[in-house]
Formats: C-alpha cells, structure tokens, sequence
C-alpha cells in the first residue's frame, strides 16, 4: 500500500488541520469559480452536518475524491447574482444539484420531492472567501469511492488519513443523520414509537 497521501480535497489536504467554525458565524456568499459574471448565492446561516462526501453526485474540486457539503435551510439561501446561468444537473434526482452553466460548479441542491431532508439546501462552503463556516464533521460514503474508480485497496489509506484529521468515516451517513432519515421513513408508514425500559 502507498505511503503518499491521497487527495482527499483540498481543505482536508493543507496539512494545517480542520478549520474550525464559529458558533456565532450569521453566513455569507458563495461564489462559482467564473473569471467574471459570477453566479453567487446569499445564506442567511451557518451550514450544519458539513462533511466530507464519497457519493458520485456532489461537486468535487478537479482530482478530489470527496466534496465538502453542508445543509442549510431552504429559507436561508437566496441567488444573489447571476441566476440565469444555473441549470439542473439532473432533474431526476432527489437532489437537485444547480450548477452554474459556465464553470461547472454546483452553487446548491435542493429537494422538491417528498424526502427526509426536504427543506434542506445542501451546499459547498468552500465557495466562500468569509471564514467561520462550520468546520467539517465526518466523512460519509467512502465506499462509494471505489464505485468512481479508487482501487479498493487504498480504501483503508483513505480512512487512515480521515482518522488522522480527527474525522470519523461511515459508509453512509453519520449515525444521527441516518437515524434521522429512518424516523422519518418510520413516521411515514406510520409506526408509533416506543421506549424501551
């Protein structure tokens, strides 16, 4: 197995550690990555759940293996210039995922389906210049990683270096997140829920 470190993303990369946020951060502005005309979107909060993401779908920074997304609520994300450049990625899935059509980067996703997180927005903080954003809290989906090519192998390389930086993996979501989408899942087929003594 190698000893170089994997690019996991660029934030995870800097060798400087995880940035920590502020609990007091009120948001800011994302920005595409075109030279000019940028399409920018206006969050009126700090992101929660922002982790590292393994799935195929979200945007990643070119030779990344994982995005860094967050969630905020529907209600706190507004386009603030530029909208006319965004289009659906694919507007048959769950999330929607709207990029910008010049440059490729995803400003935003959202869901417009009946789903556990509906009323969520999910975006990537590292499209801002402002500092405080919540810092990042695990890493999900890592197997999905070998799905996209990574050589089975280097998974366990993969979660050395997550560990390294203080992060947990999972194969999936964190285990709040996940218990989450399984009560809301339960409540829809109507399962009335009990304590254990």
């Amino acid at each position: 197995m190698t000893t170089k470190s994997l690019p996991l993303h660029p934030l995870l990369d800097s060798g400087a550690g995880l940035k920590q946020g502020k609990d007091t951060f009120p948001g800011g502005k994302l920005s595409c990555h075109c030279a000019s005309n940028k399409v920018t979107i206006k969050l009126t909060s700090n992101v929660a759940h922002n982790h590292a993401c393994g799935c195929s779908k979200c945007w990643k920074p070119e030779g990344a293996l994982f995005s860094i997304v967050g969630v905020v609520p529907r209600d706190a994300l507004s386009v603030s210039a530029n909208g006319n450049k965004l289009s659906i990625i694919d507007a048959s899935a769950p999330i929607q995922r709207y990029a910008c059509s010049e440059c490729g980067v995803h400003l935003f996703g959202r869901i417009e389906v009946e789903h556990p997180f509906k009323g969520l927005d999910f975006v990537h903080t590292e499209l801002s210049d402002e500092e405080g954003w919540q810092a990042v809290q695990f890493a999900g989906f890592v197997s999905s990683l070998i799905g996209q090519g990574l050589d089975p192998s280097l998974t366990d390389k993969v979660r050395e270096q997550l560990k390294g930086l203080g992060l947990q993996s999972y194969d999936a979501l964190s285990p709040a997140l996940m218990d989450a989408i399984a009560a809301w899942n339960a409540k829809k087929d109507g399962v009335v829920f009990r304590s254990v003594i």
